[in-house]
């Protein structure tokens, strides 16, 4: 099931990411110490009432002059408006209506999206109401005051974003046919991929990075199972474009992510490994996704005994922080290895949705413990009292502990191991929720 995707758009200096900030609240740098995973954070999962949803942040234009600021801002909100469900339009109350927010609006206006107009710095109603009426001339519905950096006006801001929501889609049973995402850096062969599995061309594939321009869906068939497969636009290398920009390709990551069951993660073999790759994997990771790492054209790639086992162990080394991956090499030239590539994809969607038994997870545990000490401090020792399995997309468990201050994530990290030792859950991250329970005598 995918979340509603809201983006925060509107010129520099306006409280974009103050409001991103004081929407996110922890979310935001909750996996700040993963390597590999982007800390420059521009998406958060926020919820509001019943609702769950995506934000995201496309701050961070900074105009070098001002002759240039509406090209900026007109790349800014087109993404914005090609990604989102919703999308909130900040301005500022004490610089009053500009042109360049009308410009923006009429970008807005033009589009199919529902906006969300929002007036920022507007510490108190009763001084600049007055000047928040003008915002009305932008012809985009009623503004909403807010503060930001005072956190007053969210929660009417969130209603009105709220309603825009598709409730329906949202409480709808999960689509049977698995979802797949293809992502990666531009022309590492991610269309060229999709259209080998169809037996034709079906997505424009060109020397040209960055030819795929937004997420397109394709069912494919394989031995009468179908599996719809989300091709994305590449994430470009730094030096090779702005910086911003690459932001606006990491939100189509994110987005395809997001709706995906398993996430397939295309290296390039002739480039190797990259500090990138890195970046987009953690997309996944964090987001508890089946992940499988293909490496394509390794059909051009020579070739002796130990070419395999060097290229694995720079992977494992790059991607440390999910040695979960499954990882395959493939050709989408030639075709190599691809029809394994449903097996795998199979395989992993399987471990997704694995449960264990609550009473053989215990056994597992008082296993593990009794072969390695919990970890104490000040003469006080962790006690291990439950474990149980709570969901599925990623597995999910949760350990019922006396202290969780002493619950080390090496520790957790042994547990993770003695269970992925027992059941496998290849391709698929753990996710494991730590909670206090006080001992009976107590």
């Amino acid at each position: 099931m995918s979340k509603p995707i809201v983006a925060i758009v509107g010129r520099p200096n306006v409280g974009k990411s103050t409001l991103f900030n004081a929407l996110a609240g922890e979310n935001i740098s909750i996996v700040k110490d993963t390597p590999g995973v982007t800390r420059d954070r521009i998406y958060a999962d926020v919820s509001w009432l019943n609702h769950n949803f995506t934000l995201i942040d496309t701050g961070g234009i900074e105009p070098e002059s001002s002759d240039i600021i509406l090209s900026q801002m007109r790349e800014q909100a087109q993404i914005a408006i090609d990604t989102a469900d919703v999308i909130i339009f900040i301005t500022d109350v004490r610089q009053g209506l500009v042109d360049a927010d009308a410009k923006v609006a009429d970008m807005l206006r033009r589009s199919a999206k529902p906006v969300v107009l929002v007036v920022n710095k507007v510490d108190n109603f009763d001084k600049y109401m007055v000047d928040v009426y003008e915002f009305y001339n932008l012809g985009i519905g009623d503004p909403i005051p807010i503060s930001a950096s005072s956190k007053l006006g969210l929660g009417d801001m969130l209603d009105e974003v709220s309603q825009y929501f598709d409730d329906s889609a949202e409480e709808e049973e999960e689509n049977t046919i698995p979802r797949i995402a293809i992502v990666g850096k531009p022309n590492v062969g991610k269309s060229s991929i999709i259209n080998k599995l169809l037996g034709q061309n079906r997505v424009i594939v060109s020397d040209v990075a960055g030819t795929t321009r937004d997420a397109i869906d394709t069912t494919v068939m394989w031995k009468g199972r179908e599996y719809i497969f989300i091709d994305t636009a590449g994430l470009r290398r730094k030096n090779k474009i702005k910086e911003e920009l690459e932001r606006y390709s990491i939100i189509r990551t994110v987005t395809a992510v997001e709706r995906a069951d398993v996430v397939v993660v295309v290296i390039d073999a002739m480039e190797g490994v990259t500090e990138q790759d890195a970046k987009i994997a953690g997309i996944a990771h964090e987001r508890g996704k089946g992940i499988i790492v293909a490496v394509n054209k390794w059909d051009a790639i020579e070739k002796n005994d130990k070419t395999i086992y060097q290229y694995t162990g720079k992977i494992r080394e790059v991607l440390s922080y999910m040695p979960y991956a499954e990882l395959m090499f493939i050709s989408a030239q030639t075709g190599q290895r691809l029809p394994r590539l449903f097996d795998t994809i199979d395989m992993v969607l399987e471990n997704q949705t694995l449960r264990i038994q609550t009473g053989v997870l215990n056994e597992i545990m008082t296993e593990a413990v009794a072969l390695q000490q919990p970890p104490s401090d000040r003469g006080k020792r962790l006690k291990l009292y439950y474990i149980t399995q709570v969901s599925v997309k990623p597995p999910t468990f949760v350990i019922f502990v006396n202290d969780k201050e002493l619950m080390h994530f090496s520790y957790v990290r042994y547990l993770e191991n003695r269970i992925r030792d027992a059941f496998g859950f290849r391709g698929t991250s753990l996710k494991f929720i730590i909670r206090e329970r006080k001992s009976k005598e107590q």
